[in-house]
C-alpha cells in the first residue's frame, strides 16, 4: 500500500506541474532569461565541437582497428617495410602534431567563452533589483520579501512570484545541510550554504510559470525539494504582493472556525505559522496564505483539498522522511 501511496503522490506532482502551465518543467534549453540564454548559448557552441571530436576519434581508432600488419617475405621486403614504417612514422608525427594544436586552440575558446559567460552570470544587474530572501530548509524552501516596514514583510513557501522584465537578486542561505537551487529555464545552480549568504540575480523576460529544483543531495526527500517561479506583469504582481501582506481571513462558519481551534489547539502551531493569529513558528512553511499556492509539500503535490488532507493525515505516506 505505501509503493502504491507514493505512486500516486507522483502522478498528482505531474499533474500538478502540468495543471501549472510550466513551459517545459527544468529545460536548461527553454531560455527565458539572460542568464539560461548564456548558458544555453555556451551549451550550443560546445555540442558541435564535442560531436566533431568524437566523430574524429572514433574514425581513427576504426581506421587503425581496420590495418592489418604486413609481414615481410625476405629481406628486401623487410628493407621496403622499414622505409615505409619510417615515412609513415614522419606522417604520424605531423598529424598528432596538428591534433594537439588544434586541441589546444579549441580549449582555449572554449576556456575564454566559459570565462566571459561566469563572469557576466556573476556581474550585479545595473538597475535596481527586487530583494528576495530564500532559504533551504530539509526539504522545502522559504521564501522573504522584505519590506522596510516590517509588518508588510511577506513570507511564504515554495513559490517565487517575480515581476516579469525586472532583476531579482536572491539573498541566499540553508537552515540545515547544504542545498542547491536551480531554475533551468532562468538561471544556473547556486549552493545555499548553512552560516553563510551568498547571492544570485536573475530575470524573466517571458511571463509563465517556472520548475525549480534542489540540486544538490539534502537529504532522503531531496528528489521532492522543488519549486514554482511564477513571473508575472508588475501589476499581477503587486497585486499578489498586497494580498500576501493581509493577514489571515477570520472565519466565516462552523467548518472553519473549527478548523482554526484545531489548529491553534494542537502541535501545528508549533511548527507553522498564520498571520493574524498567536500562531508565529518558524520551523515550517508559513501556511497565512497556503490556499493560494498551487502546490503543497514543496511541489509534491498539487493544492487541493483532498491532497491537502492526506498530507496532514499522514506526510509520512506521501514523503517519507520529511520532517513533518
Amino acid at each position: 500500500m505505501r509503493r502504491v501511496a507514493r505512486g500516486i503522490a507522483a502522478g498528482a506532482g505531474v499533474l500538478a506541474c502540468t495543471a501549472c502551465g510550466l513551459h517545459n518543467a527544468q529545460n536548461a534549453l527553454d531560455v527565458a532569461g539572460p542568464h539560461s540564454g548564456r548558458i544555453a548559448g555556451l551549451w550550443w557552441m560546445m555540442l558541435p565541437i564535442g560531436a566533431v571530436v568524437w566523430v574524429l576519434v572514433v574514425s581513427v581508432m576504426l581506421v587503425g582497428a581496420s590495418r592489418r600488419p604486413t609481414r615481410a617475405r625476405g629481406p628486401r621486403d623487410e628493407l621496403a617495410r622499414l622505409g615505409a614504417d619510417e615515412a609513415q612514422d614522419r606522417r604520424f608525427t605531423r598529424a598528432i602534431g596538428v591534433a594537439v594544436a588544434a586541441t589546444v586552440v579549441t580549449l582555449f575558446i572554449v576556456l575564454v567563452r566559459d570565462f566571459q559567460v561566469g563572469q557576466a552570470l556573476t556581474m550585479p544587474p545595473a538597475t535596481q533589483a527586487v530583494p528576495i530572501k530564500v532559504v533551504g530548509h530539509q526539504y522545502w524552501w522559504e521564501v522573504w520579501y522584505p519590506d522596510s516596514t516590517p509588518q508588510k514583510t511577506v513570507i511564504t513557501a515554495n513559490e517565487l512570484h517575480i515581476p516579469v522584465g525586472k532583476a531579482v537578486v536572491m539573498e541566499l542561505t540553508a537552515r540545515d545541510v547544504i542545498h542547491s537551487i536551480w531554475v533551468p529555464s532562468l538561471a544556473g545552480k547556486k549552493d545555499l550554504l548553512p552560516g553563510y549568504t551568498r547571492s544570485l540575480w536573475l530575470r524573466a523576460d517571458t511571463a509563465g510559470v517556472y520548475r525549480g529544483q534542489c540540486a544538490e543531495f539534502c537529504g532522503l526527500e531531496h528528489a521532492k525539494m522543488g519549486m514554482l517561479v511564477i513571473a508575472e506583469p508588475q501589476d499581477k504582481y503587486d497585486a499578489w504582493i498586497k494580498a500576501q501582506q493581509s493577514p489571515g481571513a477570520e472565519p466565516t462558519d462552523s467548518t472553519a472556525a473549527h478548523g482554526k481551534t484545531v489548529f491553534m489547539g494542537t502541535t501545528c502551531a508549533m511548527c507553522h505559522a498564520i498571520g493574524g493569529t498567536s500562531a508565529g513558528a518558524l520551523t515550517g512553511p508559513d501556511l497565512t496564505h497556503i490556499g493560494s499556492r498551487r502546490t503543497i509539500a514543496a511541489g509534491t503535490l498539487a493544492n487541493t483539498d483532498g491532497n491537502l488532507m492526506a498530507w496532514i493525515t499522514d506526510p509520512q505516506r506521501i514523503k517519507p522522511g520529511v520532517l513533518m
